[in-house]
């Protein structure tokens, strides 16, 4: 980088490898004037236009990536919280619609995460609720986790460009929208690898995904509550009635051949009790 001598006006050219956030000292070859010299600091900003689609449900991240194509967004999808992490990091998106049910690193642990780190605390992020019975609630949730708004997928259709534009009028929207070219058609998932599963296996998945909605869905709602319950191990007393309610429709829905293989809703309240206990003090 090039930087002048305050005293002479000298300009001097300094190799940016020699240089530190701290600043390091250069004596003036004309003057003798002592300079402290220091490593600019890059301030990097998410890429306009450019989304982040993280669901488990291949109908929900096509749906939503589909329509924000069409609109001149350019999409990146994931289906888990670890993979997820790490396109946000990689891509810097302006805008990320997490899931509350991501395997791997819950949806709201996610954002909390993304929002703690420098390089992605400016990324707008979007919770996608998947609330198992949306005539359950009348009110919001307890705590969005640092995520700027949320959205109930039987909403996403008539309230999506509502919430981003609500985010942040008219930044982050793409610069020109290109008439739709016909070699420019875009595979609706391309950076998920798919996966051939037998119908047995993807039944299993779903009960797991079931029973993590249901879970996910508890505690977004009432997050404070249930980690006062998981401090006191007092919670499956306190949360008598949603594990019952939560049982009664995770049984409806699940064959019992797939029952019989496991009980992944009791696993997927151990596994979050578990997590949830390595984040919060006790």
């Amino acid at each position: 980088m090039v930087v002048g001598c305050p005293k002479c006006k000298i300009k001097l050219k300094v190799a940016d490898e020699k240089l530190t956030p701290e600043g390091v000292r250069f004596k003036c070859p004309k003057c003798s004037a002592v300079l402290l010299v220091k490593k600019p600091s890059v301030q990097i900003k998410p890429l306009e236009g450019k989304v982040i689609v993280a669901h488990e449900d291949p109908a929900i991240v096509e749906k939503i990536s589909n329509y924000l194509r069409k609109k001149g967004y350019t999409v990146i999808t994931s289906n888990d919280g670890i993979d997820t992490m790490i396109k946000a990091i990689k891509e810097l998106p302006f805008l990320a619609f997490l899931d509350v049910a991501l395997p791997k690193i819950y949806g709201f642990e996610l954002c909390k995460r993304l929002k703690e780190r420098p390089e992605t605390k400016d990324i707008k992020i979007i919770l996608i609720c998947s609330i198992y019975d949306k005539t359950r609630y009348r009110r919001e949730p307890n705590s969005l986790y640092g995520a700027d708004d949320y959205i109930e997928e039987h909403h996403i259709e008539d309230l999506l460009m509502e919430k981003i534009e609500a985010l942040q009028p008219f930044a982050g929207m793409p610069r020109k929208i290109e008439a739709q070219q016909p070699q420019a058609a875009i595979p609706s998932r391309p950076e998920i690898k798919k996966e051939i599963k037998t119908e047995a296996d993807d039944a299993v998945e779903k009960a797991k995904r079931l029973a993590r909605t249901i879970i996910a869905d508890i505690y977004l709602y009432s997050s404070t509550k249930m980690e006062e319950a998981i401090k006191k191990n007092t919670f499956y007393a306190e949360f008598a009635s949603d594990i019952k309610e939560g049982t009664k429709l995770y049984n409806g829905r699940v064959s019992q051949e797939v029952k019989n293989k496991g009980d992944f809703f009791r696993e997927a309240i151990e596994n979050f009790i578990e997590n949830k206990k390595k984040t919060i003090k006790i």
